[in-house]
């Protein structure tokens, strides 16, 4: 199955709507010229196209293996990550005196974007190494940066995140996995994680594992979590007591081992603290904020590549016939209404989450209004945008008929690929739960209120207008409700603001762009799409936010076997 990268259209947002050539005037992002951009953008499609994309579907198909010594990608997997790492792509993002090229997180996105549409399984790698150097540019000691950060930076070493432990589930609190001083600055750590995204592969020399876990006489809860930094090669070169169990047989994402990791079997597992004790939490969320809005990105990714797929077979596949000849599927009314809303979503995620990109860039520069739009708009584009690649991939299957429903065709993969983003990273509900319960009510309702009063100054579509104002009234009714309603309403009401920021982005795009050529044709076509025909669904969504939580407690818990 061949792939585009998305170039032409990611060069569009990133100057409407995350707003690089602004940063590229500020001395921290001045290497974002335009002929730096063009470079990056190209070079990495170019490099997806000849490296990641004709993987995918031995990932698919082969999979990631375990054995006792540890896990192994299928063949060519370990060549095409050393050619990432050669080619410099995961130094993007990463600031220059850690060997990166400073560049904005929105332009890093862009470039994580095109590697996870051609192969969205191993783009897990590098992703997650991106949250290990967040935590520790901003938790960790100058030696510690100075020993991991310009490796991570290059992904010669990659890193993962360890917090999901098998009694806890989304409950960090209830973790148990221990970590007892030695008395020399190093700590033994001992204990069992699970869901481990890439913990352990045969692609990198070193795996540099940030671990949660509690110290000797720790408050219970998450008032007692520290984070700890555990190599699974130590300084000294030796092996560190760190066992790959398990692997999970998934659904999807086959490339990307999930493991189960043991750590101290034979007590000689040996960790550094990263800041405070005690201070996991605030560490944890910084690697946590990062993952979701990667996360919605992988929702992104995979709706470029199932709408990539459509398109190709729906403007091949022959089925019927006209009054000029045999009529290709791409002429029906309803393949066009699927493909129009394939197009329309997917512009619609990579808009949300390059915007919140956008704002993290401006919130790097010391915008402290930009700082509180992230807070706002992350719950939007991890949930949302991870919606939107489900809903897309489904759709792809649906264009493809019956032969998507076949493995052979590639568009299965997409789907199963993408059921997990939902899932993890903190689930779509917790997601919504965190909008209602804690960002509604930031800077005593300001940040929402200022979201949404640049939505409305800009707003000229009539359901888009409405909408807004439907999101604001319920925003603020809401922030005065109790617990159970705003939780029972918390889903409806994320959709609907996450439909109007796109709606709000979108109609921005469609009045900058340009021209009559097929690009500008299909941005005017699937905008319009969006406005009128997807805005007024997310203003239905009101009954459901408005109902009572009691309607949910109708009945008792064991009626739901009846």
């Amino acid at each position: 199955m061949p792939f585009t990268p998305a170039v032409r259209e990611q060069r569009f947002v990133l100057d409407t709507v995350a707003g690089v050539p602004e940063l590229a005037r500020s001395e921290r992002f001045a290497a974002a010229s335009d002929d730096v951009v063009d470079a990056v953008l190209e070079g990495v499609g170019q490099f997806a196209i000849g490296e990641w994309a004709p993987l995918n579907r031995a990932g698919d198909t082969v999979g990631a293996k375990w054995s006792p010594e540890g896990v192994h990608m299928p063949d060519g997997y370990r060549a095409a990550y050393q050619a990432y790492v050669e080619g410099g792509w995961g130094t993007i993002g990463v600031a220059e005196e850690w060997g990166g090229q400073g560049l904005p997180f929105a332009i890093q996105s862009a470039v994580l974007e095109t590697l996870g549409s051609a192969n969205m399984g191993f783009a897990l790698c590098p992703t997650l190494t991106v949250g290990a150097i967040e935590a520790l540019a901003h938790h960790g000691s100058p030696e510690q940066q100075a020993t991991y950060l310009p490796k991570l930076a290059t992904g010669e070493w990659t890193g993962t995140m360890n917090l999901t432990e098998p009694q806890a589930g989304s409950d960090v609190g209830a973790l148990r996995t221990m970590a007892t001083p030695l008395g020399d600055g190093r700590w033994s750590i001992k204990g069992t994680k699970i869901y481990i995204s890439f913990g352990d592969h045969d692609m990198a020399d070193n795996i540099v594992h940030l671990v949660l876990a509690r110290t000797p006489d720790a408050p219970k809860g998450t008032r007692g979590i520290s984070l700890f930094l555990v190599p699974k090669i130590r300084e000294d070169g030796t092996r560190n007591d760190v066992r790959v169990v398990s692997i999970e047989h998934k659904m999807g994402l086959h490339a990307s081992p999930t493991c189960v990791l043991s750590f101290g079997d034979n007590d000689d597992c040996t960790g550094e603290l990263i800041g405070p004790e005690y201070g996991g939490i605030r560490a944890m969320f910084t690697m946590m904020n990062n993952a979701r809005l990667n996360v919605g990105l992988q929702g992104v990714q995979v709706a470029e590549a199932a709408t990539q797929a459509a398109v190709a077979y729906a403007l091949d596949r022959v089925q019927g016939a006209r009054a000029d000849g045999p009529a290709r599927i791409v002429e029906h009314p309803d393949v066009r209404r699927m493909l129009l809303r394939m197009k329309a979503q997917t512009q619609a995620a990579r808009a949300l989450v390059y915007y919140a990109a956008g704002q993290v860039d401006r919130a790097t520069l010391g915008d402290r209004d930009a700082n509180l739009r992230v807070e706002m708009v992350t719950p939007l584009a991890k949930a949302h945008a991870t919606d939107l690649g489900n809903e897309v991939a489904s759709l792809g299957i649906q264009v493809h008929g019956g032969m998507g429903y076949v493995e052979e065709t590639g568009a299965a993969q997409f789907f199963r690929d993408a059921r997990i983003t939902p899932i993890y990273e903190g689930t779509n509900g917790i997601q919504a739960a965190d909008l209602v319960g804690r960002k509604l009510a930031l800077d005593n309702g300001g940040g929402f209120a200022r979201l949404i009063a640049d939505m409305a100054a800009e707003a000229e579509h009539a359901d888009l207008k409405s909408l807004i104002e439907a999101c604001d009234a319920l925003g603020r009714t809401l922030q005065t409700s109790d617990a159970d309603d705003k939780l029972a309403a918390s889903y409806p009401f994320l959709t609907m603001l996450s439909v109007a920021t796109c709606g709000w982005l979108l109609e921005r795009q469609s009045r900058m762009v340009e021209g009559d050529d097929s690009f500008a044709q299909m941005k005017r076509a699937s905008v319009a799409f969006y406005l009128d025909q997807i805005v007024p669904e997310a203003l239905g969504l009101c009954a459901a936010a408005t109902a009572p939580a009691s309607q949910l407690y109708a009945v008792p818990a064991e009626a739901f076997a009846a």
